[in-house]
């Protein structure tokens, strides 16, 4: 099914009697599982709805390729907040990433270190919820903040409780400038304390993490003066961690954000959300290829086909999720009480239990 318009939406879900697998462009794929689910797409509710760069604010259906919002906000020198990232290539899925999967994924890149996740941009929804209920939330300016939280709520939900069909964000100027320190020599595990050291400094980094074949990478942006003055002032701080380079590295920043040096190799991905200062222990555990983002907040792993990566990475503060790869316990186990707060919303919005079984346990 590929519903055209929100009405088209609610019907089908209204109609519905078997469960309906969510799908975007595709590109995001954790989590499912062969099951009789129709196949519901929403890349039939595209389309830019209100774009007012002066107010910096956009309005777009959620089917919108990603790629297309991408291109209007920067022809407007504008750009969302959290840098999202398209997945096609680290999951090999063949569809075109989509905002509303953003969302759905709250799926964010490396300047979230700063700007925070998609969720902290994300001040509006519309979605259809598992009774087929067209749902509104949240507004189109920051001031209008009612049910904030249940916007919140949307971001991260992998479809479970409602198929979103427009998106509202808070935008960002984009940089005048942008530098990034490199410290070439450091391995994934010694990389950690250098970029806590940058982040914990004064020079406002806005991205902070480890590439194979690049190093230690630690942004920085904003006017061309200050930027030009305090990456050289990081680039000393960072001294005692190893010769530092100060390069463009746009690049290199957009093939951390897609984990690009997982395309194309075999085995599944999983994605670690942990204290950074775990990172080490964490990388030496698994002895296995490795992207770190967020000063080593969040750790990819390239591990073999079947490995239960959270037995093989042991007790940490933090959970583990597989983004590539086959079968069920891909989303981690929620503790009781938080099962329970889930298994509630769940309730309240898919009474039916028809909206993407088996996503996030």
């Amino acid at each position: 099914m590929r519903p055209e318009s929100e009405e088209e939406l609610a019907e089908a879900i209204r109609l519905a009697t078997d469960p309906l697998e969510i799908r975007g462009g595709g590109t995001r794929t954790t989590g499912r599982q062969e099951t009789n689910a129709a196949v519901l797409e929403t890349g039939g509710l595209r389309g830019i709805r209100l774009y007012e760069p002066g107010a910096l604010t956009l309005v777009v259906g959620a089917g919108t390729p990603l790629a297309e919002v991408e291109a209007a906000v920067t022809a407007e020198r504008q750009r969302l907040p959290f840098e999202p990232a398209d997945w096609a290539g680290l999951t090999g899925a063949p569809g075109i990433g989509t905002i509303g999967g953003v969302v759905a994924a709250n799926a964010s890149g490396p300047r979230r270190v700063q700007a925070g996740a998609c969720r902290d941009s994300l001040i509006g929804v519309r979605f259809v919820d598992g009774s087929g209920t067209v749902v509104k939330n949240g507004g189109r300016v920051m001031k209008n903040v009612t049910g904030y939280d249940l916007v919140k709520l949307m971001a991260g939900s992998w479809g479970t409780l409602g198929v979103l069909t427009e998106v509202a964000f808070k935008l960002l100027p984009a940089a005048q400038a942008q530098a990034t320190v490199v410290l070439p020599d450091l391995g994934a595990g010694e990389a950690v304390p250098a970029l806590a050291s940058g982040l914990t400094s004064p020079y406002d980094v806005s991205g902070a993490g480890w590439l194979p074949g690049v190093g230690a990478m630690l942004r920085l942006e904003g006017l061309e003066g200050s930027v030009r003055h305090r990456s050289g002032a990081l680039a000393r701080r960072l001294a005692p961690f190893g010769a530092a380079e100060i390069v463009d590295g746009q690049d290199q920043w957009r093939a951390l954000a897609e984990v690009r040096p997982f395309h194309g190799q075999t085995g599944d991905v999983w994605r670690f959300n942990i204290r950074p200062s775990e990172a080490p222990r964490l990388v030496a555990r698994l002895d296995a290829p490795v992207v770190l983002d967020w000063g080593g907040g969040l750790v990819w792993a390239l591990l073999p086909e079947g490995t239960d990566a959270r037995a093989l990475a042991g007790p940490l503060a933090g959970h583990a999720t597989r983004i590539r790869g086959a079968g069920a316990g891909a989303f981690p186990p929620e503790l009781p009480p938080i099962a329970a707060l889930t298994a509630g919303l769940r309730a309240q919005f898919d009474p039916r239990g028809i909206l993407n079984p088996g996503r996030m346990g």
